[in-house]
């Protein structure tokens, strides 16, 4: 898809219709998304990207520390 944006005033707020975007990305009323800036713009995910590199971090201690993660696990 590669149709324009627009931006509109409700309120004090400015808002963005994402209808289509939501509806491919399997997203609905309540849902987060996350604005990500990047080298070309911004992305629109529903992933946290800080999440993800905590988990990576914390797959890492684990591989590198097995021995106390078997510990732990008693």
């Amino acid at each position: 898809m590669n149709k324009p944006l627009v931006l509109r005033k409700v309120g004090n707020s400015l808002t963005l219709t994402v209808s289509e975007l939501a509806k491919d990305l399997g997203l609905g009323e309540g849902d987060k998304v996350f604005a990500v800036r990047t080298p070309r713009g911004f992305e629109i995910t529903p992933y946290d990207s800080d999440f993800e590199t905590a988990v990576e971090a914390a797959r890492n201690f684990m591989r590198k520390y097995p021995n106390a993660m078997k510990k732990l696990a008693e």
